[in-house]
């Protein structure tokens, strides 16, 4: 089953108010918002992928402490209108790792551009706030995150 995911991280990124980054997709036109994440390319581990994928998504390269890294792989599965369309049809969905990280930098220290940009916009919202504005297939898993890294929010 685990070989049908594509391997991934997901980044729970927190301000020292304890407000949630989520970002607006660029790709997909809707009002859907969702926290930084991205692929594990090749050998690279997830913590590689984590610190890459904040500085590719949010243009984060310090200022930040990472709090807490997820024991075991978080899933979601693709609607079926949309496996054939991502990832080239090769993934049902992706297995991540998530990682809790504080920012304690500046808002201006934040760069959508810093990369190929995948957010044409972004926010610090509350945490639970997120189950609200992410695209339905993934709310599962953030249901999942928010009870696994309550104790860095509440």
């Amino acid at each position: 089953m685990s070989n049908d995911f594509r391997r991934g991280v997901g980044i729970f990124l927190l301000n020292s108010e304890k407000k949630l980054w989520v970002g607006k997709r660029l790709d997909y036109i809707s009002d859907f918002w969702q926290m930084p994440q991205g692929g594990i390319d090749g050998e690279e581990t997830p913590l590689e992928a984590m610190i890459r994928e904040l500085g590719e998504e949010v243009g984060l390269k310090r200022n930040f402490q990472i709090l807490e890294e997820s024991e075991d792989w978080l899933y979601y599965k693709l609607p079926d209108n949309l496996q054939k369309k991502v990832w080239n049809g090769k993934y049902v969905g992706q297995k991540q790792k998530w990682f809790v990280c504080k920012f304690f930098g500046s808002d201006s220290e934040i760069k959508l551009d810093c990369h190929k940009p995948e957010f044409l916009d972004w926010k610090w919202i509350d945490p639970y706030e997120s189950l609200n504005k992410v695209v339905p297939f993934k709310r599962k898993m953030y249901k999942e995150v928010l009870s696994l890294f309550k104790n860095h929010y509440i």
